[in-house]
């Protein structure tokens, strides 16, 4: 059972749950762990521009190279450039210290493994184990310890990695990016710019301490309105740390990532382009995009929440693109884990290979009403054990008769229990995810 890791790596209030001090030792307890697997000894490290990455990067880079390790550090990128560089400079693993689309109170640590993946689970419990050990490392001295080396310039060759993701050049098209103060705030309108876009940026000047405020992938709107008064093509908001992307259509109607999932296979189904006929999405998905995408008999796969199951059942099944409805999209013919930028040229393909605007693509699919609830508990194990809530739950399932559906699960990175319920009408979803919300506030609140 790993104590540290959740779904997506360390994550905690920077500079108290997740201390120099932890940085440090993750830092060295990964080094640790590469070598004692043979792996070639050099780590490459990203961050995003919140202000506790500047300790947070000092700390792990010295433990990386207390255990004779080198550190190549690229500075600002998206999270997905970690993943690709690590592949293609040969890293024996990636850092990435980001909290995503979290608060700039909170920062993150988590790993990618010499193929650009996610770590598997044994693999962090493996680097929490060498932690415990940590004062027993071995110390190498003069010659063999780590050196830290900058390679910002690692950052523009990920930048044509993304370019060379689309085959049509934009052709002017107008659009606004909303970079979140975050990493993609240099790469973003440079990125589009050149391909031949027209772009306004906005929310692209991180000053360490403004990141996801008010912007970004979690606050879509104003990138939205932006869109309807510049009379723009297409917007777009990314997250922090740029691995996800909400969009807006011409209208500034926004669209999330289970329209855009369904805009791109939809279009490569009909044009012969989607390998396995398979999409492969989390349990969080409307019903709706199920339903949009039994009409050109394509197979909707789901899988627990986390993108790192999303990419492990891609990887399985074959299927070319998977993601969740956050807008956390993985191409796996250009990615090995999310990709904002990528995603969003992805469907700006598809709009430039149709000549559809955005809102007759996303039109394609109609939501159902959703309605998810976070409780907060005091854990968040027991609750599917627990007689009073499993009932609850059976209830509203019975009252639903096959009309929509629930899902209660646990987050992987909060106390809260989340209930969400789809179905036809709002009001009676009000109702039943209620009642369920209710039972387990009071079970375990």
């Amino acid at each position: 059972m790993k104590k540290l890791f959740g779904t997506d790596g360390v994550r905690g209030v920077a500079n108290a749950e997740l201390s120099p001090l932890l940085a440090l030792k993750l830092g060295a307890a990964s080094a640790h762990a590469l070598i004692e697997r043979g792996k070639r000894t050099k780590v490459l490290i990203g961050r995003d521009p919140r202000i506790s990455g500047d300790l947070l990067e000092n700390a792990l880079v010295a433990g990386i190279c207390s255990q004779g390790v080198d550190a190549e550090i690229a500075g600002m990128i998206p999270t997905p450039g970690v993943a690709y560089l690590t592949r293609t400079t040969n890293a024996a693993a990636g850092a990435v210290i980001s909290a995503s689309h979290n608060p700039v109170s909170d920062n993150g640590i988590k790993f990618f493994g010499v193929d650009g993946y996610k770590l598997e689970d044994a693999v962090e419990a493996d680097i929490e184990k060498q932690i415990d050990d940590f004062d027993r490392f071995r110390r190498p001295d003069g010659a063999d310890v780590g050196r830290a080396l900058r390679r910002h310039e690692l950052v523009w060759e990920y930048a044509e990695h993304v370019k060379n993701t689309i085959d049509k050049p934009l052709g002017g098209m107008k659009m606004v990016v909303d970079s979140a103060n975050g990493a993609a705030s240099e790469l973003a309108p440079r990125i589009f710019d050149e391909l031949g876009g027209a772009t306004t940026c906005i929310n692209c000047v991180p000053n360490g301490v403004n990141i996801n405020q008010d912007c970004g992938s979690l606050h879509p709107d104003n990138m939205a309105k932006a869109v309807h008064e510049a009379g723009a093509d297409v917007g777009m908001s990314f997250d922090g740390d740029a691995d996800r992307v909400i969009l807006s259509d011409e209208k500034g109607n926004v669209v999330d990532g289970d329209h855009m999932m369904a805009i791109y296979a939809l279009h490569r189904a009909r044009t012969g382009g989607l390998p396995e006929n398979t999409v492969v999405a989390t349990v969080m998905s409307n019903i709706g995009f199920e339903l949009a995408l039994k009409k050109e008999n394509i197979k909707l796969t789901r899988t627990a929440v986390g993108d790192r199951y999303v990419s492990e059942e891609i990887r399985r099944s074959g299927a070319v693109i998977g993601g969740e409805q956050s807008g956390h999209i993985i191409f796996s013919q250009h990615t090995t884990t999310g990709d904002g930028m990528v995603t969003a040229l992805q469907i700006l393909q598809v709009m430039l290979e149709t000549g559809k605007k955005l809102s007759e693509l996303s039109g394609e699919m109609q939501d159902y009403p959703q309605l998810l609830v976070n409780v907060r508990v005091a854990q968040r194990d027991g609750w599917d054990e627990n007689p009073q809530i499993l009932s609850s739950i059976r209830d509203v399932e019975a009252k639903l008769e096959g009309r929509g559906r629930v899902l209660v699960r646990p987050s992987g990175t909060e106390k809260l229990i989340r209930v969400m319920a789809e179905g036809p009408d709002q009001s009676e979803l009000d109702s039943l995810v209620g009642q369920i919300a209710d039972t387990v506030k009071k079970e375990m609140g």
